[in-house]
């Protein structure tokens, strides 16, 4: 199994804070909301696309650090208990921290790391389902809880994993002499 892997770090649980006017026949065409708005919070979205099989795996988190990565990859063992599970991800220092590494030797031979280089992050084909969820669902989305944005993230993966996507590249390496961002073939 193959597993494109990123952090969508920093998405904001915002509310609210007068209740949006519906549109009126002849005075609003469309929604009115207030600029003012409640913080609840950020929370981390951490997820890996299979490669083969386009579903997405996912944990919403309220923070970002290598105990979270640790927990993110034993729900992967356990999924996957047979596969070698090789995954693509980027430079971030979670990915090799001193916890990353005790947990890896706890299970040998079961991951691989293939690291994307320093400023290719557009070569991580989860960054497409990222950009996808951003337009889809986050965008001027509001929330009455640190709770209610995690259910829509996660109800958002749901229908996306019952009609499983599998995100191609659209550039073809033997077409090409050099690679967006100036990467040289």
């Amino acid at each position: 199994m193959i597993i494109s892997y990123d952090e969508k770090p920093g998405i904001q649980a915002i509310g609210n804070a007068y209740p949006d006017l519906m549109p009126v026949e002849g005075h609003y065409s469309t929604i009115a909301r207030d600029y003012e708005y409640k913080r609840y919070g950020t929370l981390s979205l951490l997820a890996g696309i299979d490669l083969i099989s386009g579903i997405i795996y996912s944990k919403v988190f309220e923070q970002h650090r290598s105990c979270e990565f640790v927990e993110y990859l034993k729900g992967l063992e356990s999924t996957y208990l047979e596969e070698k599970i090789i995954i693509i991800l980027d430079n971030l220092k979670i990915h090799t921290s001193e916890e990353t590494r005790e947990y890896l030797a706890t299970v040998p031979d079961k991951f691989e790391f293939v690291f994307t280089p320093k400023h290719a992050s557009w070569l991580n084909i989860i960054e497409s389902f990222f950009s996808k969820m951003v337009r889809s669902v986050l965008r001027g989305i509001r929330v009455d809880s640190m709770n209610e944005l995690k259910e829509r993230i996660s109800q958002y993966i749901n229908q996306i994993n019952e009609k499983q996507v599998l995100f191609t590249w659209r550039y073809k390496m033997e077409e090409m002499d050099e690679m967006p961002g100036g990467i040289t073939v």
